[in-house]
């Protein structure tokens, strides 16, 4: 299927790794140009030059923390007039809500909540007035069953998603659409690190432990970036212009309710 974008610019945050980087490559496979950001430079050139070498895009790679206002203002410079936006940040440090001060909660707000919505803000009137925008924010499971030591994202991100059910509301009427996709388990550097060190605190190996996972999802095996990828460039699609405000869980069938 020809998703009826190519040609058009992306702004993709957080995207020389995971599933920034995935959303990045199938954007590019569509033919959308693409303003990338992360923190690291070294890894964000590599991920830039293997998205021209595969697609043949435009590809500008903008190095800095997205959850500054000078990141952002560097990012909104190289591309003010965005026809897409996937926000994206990593999520808040596990832990017990009994140590975190307000200085930690302003941080995990400031990451997964206010940052996305400042970069809503810049970008979508601009989108209604040349009546085409697409926003993904990559969000988390976190949003749809909360984990419990994950509370500062659980509130964070849920605070993200109740702004955007509001919102895409209002700028659909203009082609403009707002959506949230949620990762479950995904095959990424987060997850293997967090599994090495579950691993050494059990006193078990890391592939004992990566298998114990795996067959914790239904789906016997964690994601691939890729797919989650392909599932942002169809949200991002011309023929995706009814569908807004929405949650898309990926997560291999982990979540168990009905809704």
């Amino acid at each position: 299927m020809d998703f009826g974008i190519k040609g058009r610019t992306a702004i993709v945050c957080a995207s020389s790794k995971g599933l920034g980087r995935g959303c990045a490559f199938s954007l590019a496979r569509e033919g959308v140009n693409l303003v990338i950001t992360a923190r690291g430079k070294d890894a964000l050139e590599k991920t830039a030059g293997e998205i021209r070498a595969a697609t043949g895009v435009k590809v500008t790679a903008i190095a800095g923390d997205i959850t500054t206002e000078t990141g952002r203002a560097a990012v909104l410079a190289a591309c003010p007039s965005p026809d897409i936006l996937v926000n994206n940040a990593g999520g808040p440090p596990p832990g017990d809500f009994r140590t975190w001060t307000r200085d930690t909660w302003i941080a995990a707000l400031d990451a997964n909540m206010l940052t996305p919505i400042e970069l809503i803000k810049a970008t979508v009137d601009g989108m209604i007035a040349r009546k085409f925008g697409r926003i993904v924010n990559i969000t988390s499971s976190s949003v749809k069953a909360p984990i419990e030591v994950l509370g500062l994202s659980n509130g964070a991100r849920s605070g993200l998603t109740g702004f955007v059910a509001g919102i895409a509301r209002k700028t659909v009427a203009h082609n403009v659409t707002i959506n949230n996709l949620l990762p479950g388990s995904f095959d990424t550097d987060r997850i293997r690190v967090t599994i090495e060190a579950q691993a050494k605190a059990r006193g078990i190996s890391v592939d004992t432990l990566r298998k114990e996972r795996m067959a914790q999802c239904p789906a016997g095996r964690f994601g691939d970036p890729v797919e989650f990828g392909d599932a942002c460039a169809y949200l991002c699609s011309a023929q995706a212009g009814y569908v807004t405000g929405q949650n898309f869980l990926i997560d291999g069938g982990s979540y168990p309710g009905t809704y």
